[in-house]
C-alpha cells in the first residue's frame, strides 16, 4: 500500500498518466476526463454512432498503419484538418453522418491516459457534456463489479519542459469536469475527491465563463476554435457513456454487458 493511494476510500481522483497508472494498478473503474477536448470529442462522436479507436500519440506512420488495418480514418489535429480536411479533435467535426464509421483518435493527454489504464475493470470517458450520465453508469458498474472508482482529470503538457521537469500542467477545465462527476458518484470519497467536488460546487454557476477564460480555453480561442470552447463547457447535454471495449469506445448504455 502506498501513502498516496487514497485508501481506504471508494471514490478517488488522480491526475494525468501517472494517476491513470496508479488507478489501473489498484484495479479501479476509471473515468478519463479531458474536457478540451479528447473526452468531449469521444462523447460527441459516440453519440453520433461513430466508432472511436484511441491510439497513443503522436500521429505517425504507426498510427497510420493502425488506422489502415482497421479501415478507419485517422483523426488529425485541428490545424492539419483545417489544411487537408477531415475530422479532428474538434468535437464539432463529428455529425450524424459519421454513424457506423471508424476513426482512430490520437491525443497527447486523453488517449495517453487511456493507454495507461486500458486494462482496468471498466474504462469510461467523462466530460461536462455527459457528467451525470457517466456518473450513473459508473455507480452501476461499481455495484456490479464490486470495484472502486478513480476519476482522472488529464490536464495538459508544458510544451517547453526541460529535462527532468514534470510536464503535467493541471487544467481547471478537467478539474471542474472531474468535480461535477465526482459529486454524483456513490461511496466514500477521499479528501482529494472532496476538494475537487468543492471546486466544482463553488464554480457551478459560472462554469462556462471559467472554461472560456481558462488557459486551455484561451489557447483554443486564439487559434480560432471559440465554438469548441463554448460547446465543451455545456453540461449534461449528452446521455451517452463511452466505455472501452475491444479497443474501441462504445456506448455503455447501448451495449451493456456486450
Amino acid at each position: 500500500m502506498s501513502w498516496f493511494d487514497q485508501s481506504p476510500y471508494e471514490i478517488k481522483v488522480e491526475w494525468g498518466e501517472r494517476g491513470a497508472r496508479e488507478a489501473a494498478n489498484r484495479g479501479d473503474i476509471v473515468i478519463i476526463v479531458d474536457v478540451l477536448s479528447f473526452s468531449s470529442t469521444v462523447v460527441t462522436a459516440v453519440e453520433h454512432g461513430a466508432e472511436i479507436w484511441p491510439f497513443r500519440p503522436p500521429v505517425d506512420e504507426e498510427a497510420k498503419a493502425y488506422a489502415e488495418r482497421l479501415r478507419a480514418e485517422l483523426v488529425l489535429g485541428r490545424a492539419e484538418a483545417q489544411r487537408f480536411g477531415g475530422h479532428s479533435l474538434s468535437p464539432l467535426s463529428f455529425t450524424p453522418a459519421d454513424h457506423g464509421r471508424r476513426y482512430v483518435l490520437c491525443s497527447l493527454n486523453g488517449a495517453s491516459c487511456v493507454r495507461m489504464a486500458e486494462r482496468v475493470p471498466a474504462l469510461l470517458v467523462g466530460s461536462l457534456l455527459n457528467a451525470s450520465a457517466v456518473a450513473a453508469a459508473a455507480n452501476r458498474l461499481k455495484r456490479e463489479l464490486n470495484a472502486n472508482i478513480t476519476v482522472v482529470p488529464c490536464g495538459e503538457k508544458w510544451p517547453d519542459a526541460r529535462e527532468n521537469e514534470n510536464r503535467l500542467r493541471p487544467g481547471i477545465e478537467d478539474y471542474l469536469g472531474a468535480g461535477m462527476i465526482l459529486s454524483r458518484l456513490e461511496g466514500s470519497k477521499s479528501p482529494e475527491a472532496e476538494v475537487c467536488i468543492g471546486a466544482y460546487e463553488a464554480s457551478r454557476t459560472k462554469l462556462a465563463e471559467l472554461v472560456w477564460d481558462s488557459a486551455s480555453g484561451r489557447e483554443l480561442r486564439e487559434k480560432g476554435f471559440e465554438q469548441d470552447v463554448l460547446y465543451c463547457a455545456r453540461t449534461d447535454i449528452c446521455s451517452v457513456v463511452p466505455v472501452l471495449r475491444g479497443g474501441r469506445f462504445a456506448d455503455a448504455n447501448g451495449e451493456a454487458g456486450g
